[in-house]
């Protein structure tokens, strides 16, 4: 008796909240979509609950999964990050046939990426790291979608993925973003910038609470009021919905009766390690990474509090201006903040880029972050502009549009940053990005001390001024200057 014919045009295997979602949303896409997981009653589920909202083949071994795709294969994979992908991809391998396409959508280092894909290209199919952006309502409702890989694998995977993207002036959020690992490179940095953009929030609420003494639903009022003009985002909007709800237990302010220990789940990190090997200061997303770091060493933190008095609740920081004018600074703090970040991120991705060969066009990875992903954020579309008419962009900091905002802006990133540091207040993302931007705009910094000093103590010679050549002074001996 023969098998009977694939019928599946995708399939995918991991079905966990976002795998379960992205299947969904695939089948109401008019894909038929074949479906696994490792726990077959998961399977069953998903069918039994959503299968009215299209086609779904439902298999229950890695074999018969395979055998319902029809060729060349196209198999996303939705499993946990690490040995668990490995383990499916190893899994796969042995079933699959040359041209066949592996697609990894979950949060995998982009060195692992590289590692796969090399890999499989060994065995004639083609591995194709893909980000995806948007929690599992994304997922569902349409996703922003950082793919990598080869051109012919996107010409095979493209419309299935960008049927089911989200959609702005009827453009697919979807994208092949370059080769190789390329995809997962920038989902990375997305996630740093997300990082960069939640510290941001949460130090502003810190100054509005702890600073100014507003309570949390009228902060609340506050960030609905930042997100109908030039702060309009997602995080935005979801922090206004966040303050505003109340604990059914307590009956306190939600925000009251969670732990203050940010937790991560490594692409933070990740964005940071990868900065520093490609040398490009991100000092706004770093900051973010240590400031979570920072909240869950809570043994340390009763320490110091035992040993240090500590800026009270309630307390008002002392300003020169009214709350109502506090409040406003502090908005314009945030928004010349997160223009840093922002040019940061895409510094980064264009020195990876530049480092690992891939030609990503950085104002369609902004096009495609306008809808579908967390950091979504109206003045996206200026970044996308400010590609289009300079591709080659020193940063995005000296674009007209941004360079206004941040010189309208920055008197009051002074005077926030200023009342923090005498207030106890931390805000480690604010200073730092403040710090960033007058390191940028600095004539001249002090790092020519750092390097006649690195001269002295190891002989790791200069530069001058005032003529080519790179030179070392012999500092133990008759400090006369030779050229190397």
């Amino acid at each position: 008796m023969n098998a009977p014919a694939p019928t599946a045009t995708v399939g995918l295997t991991g079905l966990a909240v976002m795998g379960r979602n992205l299947a969904r949303n695939i089948a109401r896409h008019d894909h038929t979509i074949a479906v696994h997981n490792r726990s077959p009653e998961k399977t069953t589920a998903l069918v039994e609950e959503f299968g009215d909202e299209g086609d779904f083949v439902a298999t229950e071994s890695l074999e018969e999964f395979v055998a319902a795709i029809q060729t060349p294969r196209v198999v996303l994979v939705m499993v946990k990050a690490g040995d668990p992908t490995d383990a499916v991809i190893d899994e796969l391998v042995g079933l699959l046939e040359e041209g066949d396409i592996v697609v990894d959508c979950g949060n995998a280092h982009f060195t692992d990426t590289i590692r796969r894909e090399q890999a499989l290209t060994g065995h004639g199919l083609h591995f194709v790291g893909t980000g995806v952006s948007g929690g599992e309502v994304g997922a569902l409702e349409g996703p922003s979608i950082m793919v990598g890989g080869s051109d012919e694998a996107y010409e095979r995977l493209g419309p299935i993925l960008e049927s089911v993207a989200a959609r702005v002036d009827g453009e697919p959020c979807c994208a092949h973003v370059g080769e190789g690992a390329a995809g997962h490179f920038v989902k990375m940095v997305h996630n740093g910038i997300e990082y960069a953009d939640m510290q941001l929030i949460a130090e502003s609420y810190d100054l509005l609470r702890a600073g100014v003494g507003l309570e949390p639903a009228a902060i609340a009022d506050v960030f609905a009021g930042w997100n109908e003009g030039e702060l309009e985002s997602f995080l935005i909007q979801m922090t206004a919905d966040v303050l505003r709800h109340t604990d059914a237990g307590t009956g306190e302010p939600f925000v009251d009766v969670v732990a203050d220990a940010a937790e991560q789940k490594g692409t933070g990190r990740w964005t940071v390690q990868s900065a520093l090997d490609l040398g490009v200061p991100i000092t706004g997303i770093a900051e973010a990474t240590f400031a979570r770091s920072l909240s869950g060493h809570t043994e340390q933190r009763a320490a110091a509090r035992e040993m240090f008095s500590t800026t009270s609740e309630g307390d008002r920081l002392s300003t020169d201006s009214s709350d109502d004018d506090f409040v406003d600074d502090v908005r314009a703090a945030l928004y010349a903040s997160k223009v840093v970040a922002y040019a940061q991120g895409f510094d980064q991705i264009a020195a990876g880029a530049e480092e690992h060969g891939w030609d990503i066009d950085l104002g369609e990875v902004a096009r495609i972050w306008r809808d579908g992903c967390i950091i979504r954020a109206r003045f996206l579309g200026r970044i996308t502009e400010a590609y289009a008419e300079e591709p080659d962009l020193t940063t995005l900091l000296t674009t007209p549009f941004f360079a206004e905002a941040v010189k309208d802006g920055v008197d009051a990133w002074r005077r926030v940053v200023a009342a923090a540091a005498q207030g106890g207040i931390p805000t480690p993302a604010f200073s730092s990005s403040l710090a960033y931007f007058d390191g940028l705009r600095r004539e001249r910094l002090p790092a020519a001390l750092i390097q006649a000093l690195r001269d002295n103590f190891g002989a790791h010679t200069y530069r001058r001024v005032d003529r080519e050549g790179v030179f070392h002074t012999a500092w133990a001996g008759d400090l006369s200057e030779s050229e190397q």
